[in-house]
């Protein structure tokens, strides 16, 4: 008997949808164009030159995805900020040494593509890019059937920066007396959904609170992760900074050591910046001790700067001018040998 010819969509794949969407996409990536871009979306590899500003450029990569916040967007329909997540998480990280991101890929990955769904994914992934200047020339759309559940998929990406070598932030000047400032996050951003999550789904529906932080719950819960880099930047043009911090998974208390030399450590006064209603709220409903919040989650601060103490209300000023909410948050410290914690709390 023999047997019918087959497609590559009767595989599951559907090269007229992945069509489709690379002509959906190149206008949001046309957006983020800036200086550098040689050549983008559409061909084997983006072409990007370094400024010639630079007098000797450092590049400077960062890569992430954006973990189980995704299952809340499958969960709640809600595809359009995941995206920049996406972006923020590696932009920040690379801003911490200083760099400017000039540009970032993205990898998107689904068991049967839905045009809409990833068009809403990838517009926030270009609206990332706006928001931290830098382009998006490039990225991957992988159509994989059986490989992920209906109506789900995946993310990753990397950012490219640069720095001069000269101007390189990597907190070997800190020392003691110096200020901690510490700029506002935006929610939980894209870490500790898994507890998040899991504080949810235990918590009977008609129990979920309307509003927090003057948002629909959800909205709270999924508010985009707070991306840094134009106010840092800015920052750094008129200021020294001696080190950075993006506070990610591990919270407070993993990320700060990071950046803190041998010798000193962080003490921070978690009063001078409060708590806001989505953090109280994750804390009460899931009866979290404080140690275990503040290495979990960020706490409401999405990234630390180490600055000298004469220099912190300046610093602070610009920050804000740019439309930043910050505080000093705590100071440096010489830390005692015998003491292991490089990030302790005070009243």
């Amino acid at each position: 008997m023999q047997k019918s010819p087959l497609t590559y969509r009767d595989a599951g794949v559907d090269i007229d949808a992945g069509d489709a969407l690379v002509d959906a996409i190149k206008p949001l990536a046309k957006r983020t164009l800036r200086d550098g871009v040689l050549a983008g979306i559409g061909g084997f590899g983006a072409l990007f030159e370094v400024p010639k500003r630079y007098k000797e450029p450092v590049l400077v990569s960062g890569t992430d995805g954006v973990g189980t916040k995704l299952k809340l967007a499958f969960e709640w329909d809600r595809h359009d900020t995941v995206g920049i997540d996406l972006v923020a998480m590696s932009v920040n990280d690379v801003l911490v040494q200083g760099a400017e991101p000039l540009f970032f890929l993205d990898y998107f990955a689904c068991g049967k593509l839905a045009v809409g769904t990833a068009t809403q994914v990838i517009g926030g992934v270009a609206q990332g890019c706006e928001q931290a200047g830098c382009a998006l020339i490039g990225g991957e759309t992988a159509e994989m059937p059986g490989m992920y559940p209906a109506g789900e998929y995946d993310l990753a990406g990397f950012a490219v920066g640069a720095v001069e070598k000269s101007g390189i932030i990597d907190g070997r000047n800190i020392q003691p007396g110096d200020a901690v400032i510490g700029l506002a996050s935006s929610g939980a951003h894209s870490n500790g959904y898994s507890l998040v999550r899991k504080i949810i789904a235990r918590t009977p529906a008609a129990e979920l609170p309307l509003t927090l932080d003057g948002k629909d719950f959800r909205s709270a819960v999924m508010a985009p992760t707070r991306i840094y880099c134009k106010p840092v930047l800015q920052a750094l043009a008129q200021h020294t900074i001696k080190g950075m911090a993006h506070i990610t998974g591990g919270g407070l208390s993993e990320n700060i050591p990071r950046v803190l030399p041998e010798g000193v450590q962080c003490v921070l006064q978690p009063s001078t910046w409060g708590q806001t209603e989505l953090f109280a709220w994750l804390q009460r409903e899931g009866g979290i001790d404080d140690a275990e919040m503040r290495r979990t989650f960020n706490c409401g601060v999405g990234f630390v700067l180490v600055v000298a103490a004469s220099d912190a209300d300046a610093v602070l000023a610009t920050l804000r001018a740019q439309g930043e909410s910050g505080w000093i948050i705590g100071t440096i410290t010489a830390r005692p040998t015998a003491d292991a914690h490089q990030v302790r709390y005070s009243a």
